[in-house]
């Protein structure tokens, strides 16, 4: 049965309105995108100068003296903090970095593990899964700010160095490019320098891969030209923590900026499917006219031959 005219012009006009609201979306998450970007790499500077101090003060101290540098064998207990987005609308996003937290957790099988989810659909997904999330926070992606991360870096540390949790680690997507993102998980406690945290625009213009997994090279003793006060140890207290919540904050952006860019993408592919449908109704709405015209011209014909 042949579809009529109206009906034609009004999913035109429907799927029309759906590519104005799609292409919208899209431009606003490239914008977004952007200033996450730039966040990334405007913190790398300091992510840098925070790290090479650290790793001088570690040269002339005792690592046994600060928790946060002490490894412990044979990690029974894990906290891992798993980075989602709130809204959906982003492709794949969500589901390959939950797809890579359920890896991880099928490799530590035998240990215990607990979630801190930072986004709605990571939270929801996982408590699905029946795995135990034990803290959960929202509305962070959209403006990244380092007082949103420091409760999180807070409850780590805080339980880290209680001794309820053997190690942490992070999950979140790095940002390699706007069509890479490449989710990962890493170690974050006892302190290991993720090698992924800041490097956007090397990953953007093709660099070698980057490195990571760098521990603090502890060797006490030695002639060294620093002089600290009050002490190495009571600074060391005071820059680990912040070293850490810098590492926490970094995560955060690539993966604000990796959502926003899953989400421009596939706004972007929305838009030209949407493109695709409009141009394959508009041939259908001409075909349905050109028969009604024939239909109506064939009409007349018969209907003047009928008079003769």
């Amino acid at each position: 049965m042949p579809v009529s005219t109206r009906i034609i012009r009004r999913r035109i006009k429907s799927v029309t309105n759906a590519r104005k609201i799609t292409k919208a979306m899209e431009l606003v998450a490239a914008s977004k995108m952007r200033r996450s970007i730039s966040s990334v790499l405007a913190t790398r500077p300091y992510a840098e100068a925070a790290w090479r101090a650290v790793r001088e003060l570690a040269k002339v101290t005792d690592p046994m003296l600060h928790p946060l540098l002490a490894e412990k064998s044979g990690a029974k207990r894990l906290l891992l903090i798993v980075f989602t987005s709130d809204r959906g609308l982003c492709g794949g996003f969500n589901s390959h970095i939950l797809r890579s937290t359920v890896a991880f957790l099928k490799k530590r099988e035998g240990a215990d593990v607990d979630i801190v989810a930072v986004g709605k659909k990571g939270q929801g997904a996982l408590v699905r899964m029946r795995k135990r999330v034990v803290a959960a926070f929202s509305n962070l992606t959209n403006n990244p700010r380092v007082a949103d991360v420091r409760t999180i870096a807070d409850l780590a540390i805080a339980d880290f160095t209680k001794g309820t949790y053997d190690a942490v680690h992070v999950a979140f997507t790095d940002f390699r490019s706007a069509l890479i993102q490449k989710p990962i998980v890493r170690q974050l406690l006892p302190i290991v320098r993720i090698g992924e945290l800041g490097d956007v625009r090397q990953a953007a213009e093709g660099d070698p891969p980057k490195s990571g997994g760098e521990t603090l090279e502890i060797s006490p003793g030695g002639p060294y030209e620093y002089l600290f006060e009050p002490s190495p140890d009571k600074v060391l207290d005071m820059m680990l923590p912040r070293l850490v919540e810098s590492q926490i904050y970094q995560a955060l952006l690539e993966s604000s900026a990796s959502e926003h860019s899953a989400r421009m993408m596939a706004m972007r592919s929305a838009s030209d499917a949407a493109s695709d449908m409009i141009d394959g109704l508009t041939l259908a709405y001409n075909q349905a006219r050109q028969a009604s015209i024939t239909r109506e011209v064939a009409e007349i014909s018969s209907g003047k031959a009928a008079l003769e």
